[in-house]
């Protein structure tokens, strides 16, 4: 069994990044600038921005942090948004979600600037993405696509079961392993809360993309053996007799169904390292955009 090591294959990621960065710089370029919007003091999003800062950090990005309380007006936050996009020394733009109820997350998504759309969630950007026209890819599904690169997972022919159809997630993820791309070329189906034979179709995946949000969900018996697992659960348990209080769990139940797969991502410690890569490869892509590299 191959543990898909999220820490392994962003730090290679991460370095190729640092070094095309690097040349930039000595040729006297301006370094890429990342500008990241926090409304609230939500734990888990204060944690994300956090480690997003460091690595834009590690790898030579400027970083930019803007906060806001979380009883902020819907007008200031756009306000705001909009004069991120008037910037030219900005080049990605990312606002953390989610946002408090009383603020539009599609309508702050849409005024971001399709170009400084690092996050790829613009409607823009995702009708791109379903055209294969050249776009930016949400960070998650990008990050998972890396991963597949890094540990060489042949992905064409088979069959790619895809659990949750979020447009963050699922979506964009089915459409990218069915795209015809080098870890493309999938038979992809994509599941959701209302398929009625979701264990009998998960049994049939090659590979099989958790994204649900249901800690343990999927089971050693949903799976067959030699299947690939990609799990994109990251949940916030209740445990008292850890440190903080709470363990990150993931979709998958890692133990029982690591004994039957050829290949699966630990949580935590996998895809939530590859999306913050992603994250990277599309600021660094905005950035060479926007000098005209």
């Amino acid at each position: 069994m191959i543990l898909l090591d999220g820490k392994v294959a962003s730090a290679a990621v991460k370095e190729s990044i640092k070094q095309e960065t690097d040349v930039l710089l000595a040729n006297g370029k301006r370094a890429p600038h990342l500008a990241a919007i926090l409304v609230g003091n939500n734990g888990a999003s204060e944690t994300y921005v956090a480690s997003k800062v460091k690595n834009c950090e590690e790898v030579g990005f400027q970083s930019s942090l803007i906060r806001f309380d979380s009883d902020v007006d819907e007008e200031t936050l756009l306000n705001q948004i909009i004069q991120l996009n008037n910037d030219t020394s900005v080049d990605g733009i990312l606002v953390q979600l989610p946002l408090p109820k009383h603020i539009s997350e599609a309508k702050v998504i849409e005024t971001i600037s399709p170009n400084k759309d690092v996050d790829g969630f613009h409607p823009i950007n995702a009708g791109k993405l379903v055209q294969g026209l050249p776009s930016f890819i949400p960070a998650t599904p990008y990050g998972i696509m890396l991963m597949l690169e890094h540990y060489n997972i042949q992905t064409k022919g088979k069959h790619a079961v895809v659990i949750g159809r979020s447009n963050i997630v699922g979506r964009p993820m089915s459409i990218l392993l069915s795209s015809n791309l080098p870890y493309g070329n999938c038979t992809v189906t994509l599941c959701h809360s209302h398929t009625p034979n979701l264990n009998e179709l998960c049994l049939q995946g090659d590979i099989v993309v958790a994204a649900l949000g249901r800690p343990g969900f999927v089971k050693a018996e949903m799976v067959k053996e030699g299947a690939v697992i990609i799990d994109v659960g990251i949940t916030r348990v209740t445990d008292e007799t850890a440190k903080k209080g709470f363990r990150i769990k993931g979709d998958v139940a890692f133990d029982e169904v690591a004994a039957k797969a050829a290949a699966i991502t630990p949580v935590p410690g996998g895809v939530g390292l590859m999306t913050i890569a992603g994250l990277l490869k599309n600021t660094l892509q905005a950035y060479k955009a926007s000098i005209g590299v």
